[in-house]
């Protein structure tokens, strides 16, 4: 492993972004859901949460700092969002790191920094949750360069963010000067009120600069047990493309267990693991439910927070966010509405911490709402289920240019498509076939069929099933670009 450099040497500072893109925000529902949570979605400007975050590490590059491009760590079910939107930003991976199931975020951090010393390279780590926000975005480079200055010079580094309120959804930072004195739990209100009225805390961030070499040395010293089950997963990995997935038996094994609490709660007082603090003020928020949301939001007169097409009457302090309608409300005070083509959320804005209870009871009563939008996303585009009843449902679908279905068939169902817009290519039996717009075609029940964008412009199509079974299980693939079985 390589050494790390003194603090005078005249190279550059090796810089490993790396962006944490787990997590299904099921604080943020019904807008978050598992297949498509809060990190892809976009809550403001015209950029998701996690294309902000990749944006922002991007432009850490300056003279002296070397930066390369990110490693991400997520979910194998998200691994194409990640592709979407890094493309959207020209920003092409280092690595995508693919997590079978939830572990928490030491072994997704322990994965990276593995993943950044496997060619025999240290480099500085800044590791950062993908679903926070910034207004300051030059406050916020400033800062972080400073860590990562910092932090080539082997020391654990934190952003500790400066409060501005007595917040009781975030942990909190003990400084004492600019170092780390303590880790605090998210306090009840009273706490809060005091730590802000004291001074010397901070907002934990979750955002970490470290070697990578010092991360692991950490991890074996505080949790051993973490770090050689993550190595054996690790040396398992498999390299599809930009992809890198570990093993899955040798994942599943590894203890589930955050940064804070496996390591850096550990190090202030250990004698060997200080942790030094750089203070942020740059309008951050993690986002973590809908008050801060609202916090965030471009407000009226009255404190109200409207999003998409929404009207307020006689309301104070109210958030409403609108993605498919017209909502109106009347004489609301302190209140979240969220409405959805499939859901609607109305809270006290007070207990959005508490909308993961909802999550919970769609879980356990084996509703969908908690995994899926109406409109659902796939690598070669998307559909919206906008119409059903007995035995049939209506579909619109869209295919981005040069995308194309499985070659598939249905026990259970036949299929008329007509053509809204774009050119489709449709393979029906063992026929090939081009279709413009307005023209239409019959898939039988059982027919080996493909739908495909031959053009340059999306393809979009209304789908008609009929059938006895209806199911997206109904699916019997023969080839697919995308691995899918």
């Amino acid at each position: 492993m390589a050494l790390t450099p003194p603090a005078n040497s005249a190279a550059p500072i090796a810089v490993q972004p790396v962006i944490m893109a787990g997590g299904s925000g099921t604080r943020l529902w019904p807008l978050s859901r598992a297949q498509y949570p809060k990190q892809f979605l976009v809550l403001q400007g015209n950029r998701s949460l996690f294309q902000q975050a990749a944006t922002r590490l991007a432009s850490l590059a300056t003279e002296g700092l070397e930066v390369a491009a990110p490693c991400i760590v997520g979910n194998e079910e998200h691994r194409f969002l990640v592709l979407d939107q890094l493309r959207e930003l020209e920003l092409p991976p280092a690595a995508v790191l693919l997590e079978p199931m939830g572990r928490n975020t030491a072994p997704a951090m322990t994965l990276a920094a593995l993943q950044a010393t496997a060619a025999g390279q240290d480099p500085v780590l800044v590791v950062t949750p993908a679903d926070q926000t910034v207004t300051d975005e030059a406050a916020f480079t400033t800062a972080l360069r400073q860590a990562v200055r910092d932090a080539a010079n082997g020391t654990f580094v934190i952003l500790g963010i400066t409060p501005d309120r007595a917040e009781t959804g975030y942990g909190y930072i003990r400084a004492d000067g600019s170092k780390v004195a303590q880790f605090v739990e998210k306090p009840d209100a009273a706490t809060a009120e005091r730590y802000l009225a004291a001074g010397g805390y901070f907002w934990n961030s979750g955002m970490f600069v470290v070697r990578a070499s010092v991360w692991l040395k950490a991890l074996e010293r505080f949790r051993p047990d973490i770090a050689s089950a993550t190595r054996a997963a690790w040396a398992s990995h498999k390299v599809d493309a930009s992809f890198v997935r570990p093993g899955k038996a040798e994942f599943a094994a590894i203890p589930s267990e955050s940064v804070d609490y496996a390591v850096m709660e550990k190090c202030p007082g250990s004698g060997q693991f200080d942790i030094s603090m750089v203070p942020l003020a740059a309008g951050w928020s993690d986002l973590g439910a809908w008050d801060a949301v609202w916090q965030v939001s471009e407000k009226d007169s009255q404190g109200n927070a409207a999003i998409g097409d929404a009207m307020l009457r006689d309301s104070r302090n109210t958030l409403v966010h609108a993605t498919n309608r017209l909502v109106g409300v009347v004489g609301l005070d302190n209140v979240v509405v969220v409405e959805t083509p499939d859901a609607v959320l109305v809270a006290d804005r007070s207990r959005s911490q508490d909308v993961k209870h909802i999550v919970n009871q769609l879980q356990s009563s084996g509703r969908s709402e908690h995994t899926l939008h109406r409109q659902v996303h796939r690598p070669w585009g998307w559909y919206d289920s906008i119409d059903a009843g007995p035995r049939f449902q209506v579909k619109r679908i869209m295919v981005k240019p040069g995308a194309s279905l499985s070659l598939q068939m249905h026990h259970h169902r036949a299929e008329h498509w007509i053509v809204v817009s774009g050119t489709a290519e449709v393979t029906n039996g063992d026929k090939v076939i081009l279709l413009s717009e307005n023209q239409s075609t019959y898939i039988p029940l059982g027919q080996t069929h493909r739908l495909a964008n031959p053009g340059k412009v999306p393809l979009e199509i209304i789908e008609v099933q009929s059938g006895s079974y209806l199911g997206e299980d109904d699916i019997v693939r023969f080839e697919d670009t995308y691995g899918r079985g």
